[in-house]
């Protein structure tokens, strides 16, 4: 099965207009590209800086969207390494961060958050300011090769969030689509499959993804 379109196949940032975009701000920006295990700095466009990085295993995925660093914080422990630069992501706290495991660098091996080898992070940390931008790149819905998350309540991520976008759009969903399954947003599942047909559990499975038109 395959995502909806060549838009998602070609792996662009977001899916759906609802979720947030950043503008461009100040000189600097930060792309990141989960699958190639990269982290690329640009100045003025132009890339200065490639960095190997360790991002989010299968179940615990780097969020994907637009973001900023909103936070800089230093010595927050090992399994964090000297630096911390902060993400305002709406569902959890994920930031850019040493390691103590440079061994996973490279890999799909963190809870959500990009390692960086810890003398790369302190040179980082030095070059971007505040309220840089940061791109992570992929599709929110996962691999196109394989099935997206099924959803229920307590779940996080981007794809929550396309979810809770969808039900407010068809006048079910009346709270913030802050990607946090919470019972609001659990009630408004029901009520939609209740109107669709569909198993009443509250439960984001494949068909509400295709009832959702999010899946072909």
């Amino acid at each position: 099965m395959s995502i909806l379109s060549s838009y998602v196949r070609t792996a662009l940032v977001l899916a759906d207009p609802s979720l947030p975009i950043v503008a461009d701000e100040g000189d600097y920006q930060i792309v990141v590209y989960p699958q190639q295990h990269r982290l690329k700095v640009k100045a003025h466009g132009k890339i200065i800086k490639t960095y190997q990085v360790a991002v989010g295993n299968p179940s615990t995925p780097t969020p994907i969207g637009e973001y900023k660093i909103v936070y800089k914080g230093e010595n927050w422990g090992p399994a964090f390494g000297p630096r911390w630069l902060g993400l305002n992501v709406p569902w959890g706290y994920y930031g850019i961060h040493g390691t103590n495991k440079p061994f996973s660098i490279g890999q799909h091996q963190s809870h959500g958050c990009i390692r960086m080898l810890n003398s790369d992070v302190i040179e980082l940390f030095q070059l971007i300011p505040l309220g840089t931008k940061v791109t992570i790149y992929g599709h929110v819905l996962g691999d196109p090769n394989h099935e997206p998350r099924v959803l229920a309540e307590g779940d996080v991520g981007g794809d929550v969030q396309l979810i809770q976008s969808r039900l407010k759009s068809a006048g079910y969903f009346k709270g913030v689509c802050n990607g946090k399954f919470r019972s609001d947003t659990t009630a408004a599942l029901k009520k939609y499959q209740r109107n669709h047909q569909l198993a009443q559990d509250g439960v984001a499975t494949i068909q509400v993804y295709k009832e959702l038109g999010l899946l072909e």
